[in-house]
C-alpha cells in the first residue's frame, strides 16, 4: 500500500472505520499480452477447431468400455479421495478463520470453600463459609486495519487454490486412466500383427520346405525362412508384459487390485482414436481453463493478502469487552442485584516494541507475493507451452501415420510380388525374406503410430484442461454416467 492508501487507512481509523492494508493483487505480464501472443501457432496444421473444449473430453473417443473405467477412476480412484479431503481439511481452515469476525465467550460458573486467617495469632478464626461464583465474558475484535478480512481472504484464496488442485488431480486421472487403457488396446493390436506376421511367415517356411523337397530350394533357406519366424516370435512377450503392465495400471488408477482388471480391454482389438475434428478453443479460454493456472492465480491473491496481514500487526489490535458476574454465599442469591457485577469497555494492545520483527514479517510477505506472481507467469506460459506442443505432436504423427499407411501398403504389395516371383523361379529366397522382413516392420510400425496417434490425443485433451469448471459435488458425475 503506498503512502496515499496509508494516509487513507489512518483518516479511516480515525472515524472508527475499517481499513485493508493490503495491496493490490499485482498484474501479470503474460495475461496483459495482446490477444495475438496468446493464439495457438499451430492450431492450423492439425485437424482442430476453436470450440471450446468439453469437460468429458473421453466420450470423444466413442468407446464405452473407456467411458466406464473413466467414470470408475473418477469416483474410486486414491490419489482423488486424498484431494478431496484435502480441500474439505482448506474448507474446515477457511471456517475457522471466518469464526475471527465472531465475538469469543466465556461462560464459568464455580463453588469455593473458604476461611479467613485469624487476625492475631491468639484471636479465634473466622467462620468458614461457601461462595458461589457465575461469570459470563464477551470480547469481539474491531478489526480497524482488515487484519481479520486479510486472514480470511487467505484462507478462501486457499481454499480456492485446493479447489483447483482437486480439478487438476481429476484430469489427470482421467488423462492417466484413458492412457491405460489405450495402451492395453495397442498392445493387442500390436500382438495381433505380430502373430499374423508369425503365421505368414510359418507358411513360408512350409512353402519352402515344399519347394526344397521339389529340387527348387535349398536347406538353407528353410533355415533362413525359419530365423525370421523365431526372431518375430521373440517380441511377443514383451508385448505381451506391455500390455498386463498397463492393465495393473488401469487397476491402480480405478482403485481396485490387479487381478480385477484381468480382462480389461480384452476385445479392444485397436487403440481408440478420434477421428472427428477436436475442439481447443484458444489461449485465452485455455488460460481461464487450466486448473493449474487458476490454483497459482488463487495462490497469488493469498499472498497479496498476507502481506495485509502482517502489515495489520504493526498497528493496535482494538477489542470490545464486557462481563457479568455474580457472587453470593447462596446459590438462590445469585439472581439478587447486589451479587451482580458487571464492566464494559475496550482493551487497546499494541506489540510495538516488536516493530523490526514486523516489517520483517512484511518484507517476507512482500517476497512470498512476487514469488508467487512469477509461479503465475510461469504457469500460464506452460499451460501455453504444453499446448502448443500437444498440437504440434498430433499433427506431426497424423503426417507421419499417413506415410506410414502408404509404406505398409507398398510393402504389402512387395512381399506378395516378391512370393510370386520366387515360385516362379524369378528371383531367389533372399529377396522374399527381405520382403516379409520389411512388411513386418512396416505393420509394427504403422500399428506403434496408431498408438502414439492416441496418445498424442490423450495428451493435447490434458494440456487444453477440459472440465475444471465443473463443482467437486459433481466430479464423480461428471463421466455422465
Amino acid at each position: 500500500m503506498g503512502a496515499s492508501g496509508k494516509l487513507a487507512c489512518g483518516m479511516a481509523t480515525a472515524a472508527l472505520a475499517a481499513c485493508s492494508l493490503a495491496p493490490d493483487v499485482p498484474k501479470s505480464t503474460v495475461t496483459s499480452l495482446p490477444t495475438a501472443q496468446t493464439e495457438f501457432v499451430t492450431a492450423a496444421i492439425a485437424p482442430v477447431d476453436n470450440e471450446t473444449p468439453q469437460g468429458n473430453w473421453w466420450r470423444l473417443f466413442d468407446d464405452p468400455e473407456l467411458d466406464g473405467h473413466v467414470a470408475k477412476a473418477l469416483s474410486q480412484n486414491n490419489s482423488l479421495k486424498a484431494a478431496f479431503a484435502n480441500l474439505d481439511r482448506v474448507l474446515a481452515a477457511l471456517g475457522e478463520s471466518r469464526s475471527a469476525y465472531l465475538p469469543s465467550t466465556d461462560v464459568n460458573a464455580g463453588v469455593t470453600y473458604e476461611r479467613e486467617a485469624a487476625r492475631v495469632p491468639s484471636a479465634k478464626a473466622n467462620t468458614e463459609d461457601l461462595s458461589y461464583t457465575t461469570g459470563f465474558n464477551l470480547s469481539y475484535e474491531v478489526d480497524l486495519f482488515g487484519r481479520v478480512r486479510n486472514s480470511v481472504a487467505a484462507a478462501r484464496a486457499d481454499a480456492q487454490a485446493a479447489e483447483a488442485a482437486l480439478y487438476s488431480t481429476r484430469i489427470t486421472i482421467a488423462a492417466e486412466t484413458a492412457r491405460a487403457y489405450a495402451d492395453i488396446c495397442s498392445a493387442n493390436q500390436q500382438i495381433s500383427v505380430t502373430e499374423n506376421t508369425l503365421n505368414l511367415q510359418k507358411r513360408t517356411v512350409d512353402l519352402t520346405r515344399q519347394l526344397t523337397e521339389g529340387g527348387q530350394g535349398t536347406t538353407l533357406d528353410i533355415v533362413r525362412a525359419q530365423v525370421n519366424v523365431e526372431n518375430t516370435k521373440s517380441s511377443l512377450p514383451q508385448l505381451k508384459a506391455d500390455r498386463e503392465n498397463a492393465r495393473f495400471r488401469l487397476a491402480t488408477l480405478v482403485g481396485e487390485p490387479p487381478a480385477a482388471m484381468a480382462d480389461a480391454a480384452r476385445d479392444c482389438a485397436t487403440a481408440p482414436i478420434v477421428a472427428a475434428t477436436i475442439p481447443v478453443g484458444d489461449g485465452a479460454g485455455l488460460i481461464a481453463r487450466r486448473p493449474d493456472v487458476r490454483e497459482a492465480e488463487h495462490a497469488l491473491t493469498a499472498a497479496a493478502a498476507r502481506v495485509g496481514v502482517a502489515t495489520a500487526e504493526l498497528y493496535p489490535q482494538i477489542s470490545l469487552g464486557g462481563a457479568i458476574d455474580t457472587t453470593a454465599l447462596q446459590i438462590a442469591s445469585l439472581k439478587e442485584d447486589g451479587a451482580v457485577s458487571f464492566s464494559f469497555g475496550p482493551l487497546i494492545s499494541w506489540t510495538f516494541p516488536n516493530i523490526w520483527a514486523g516489517r520483517a514479517r512484511i518484507k517476507a510477505a512482500e517476497a512470498g507475493m512476487e514469488q508467487a506472481l512469477a509461479e503465475f507467469d510461469q504457469a500460464v506460459l506452460v499451460a501455453l507451452e504444453e499446448t502448443e506442443t500437444a498440437l504440434q505432436n498430433y499433427a506431426a504423427e497424423l503426417e507421419r501415420q499417413s506415410a506410414l499407411t502408404l509404406a505398409r501398403d507398398a510393402a504389402a504389395q512387395s512381399a506378395e510380388m516378391a512370393q510370386s516371383r520366387y515360385e516362379l523361379g524369378a528371383d531367389d529366397f533372399i529377396t522374399v525374406l527381405d520382403a516379409e522382413r520389411t512388411l513386418a516392420d512396416a505393420e509394427i510400425t504403422l500399428a506403434q503410430s496408431q498408438a502414439n496417434t492416441t496418445q498424442f490425443q490423450i495428451g493435447l485433451f490434458r494440456a487444453l484442461g477440459g472440465g475444471w469448471d465443473n463443482k467437486p459435488a459433481e466430479m464423480a458425475s461428471a463421466a455422465g454416467l
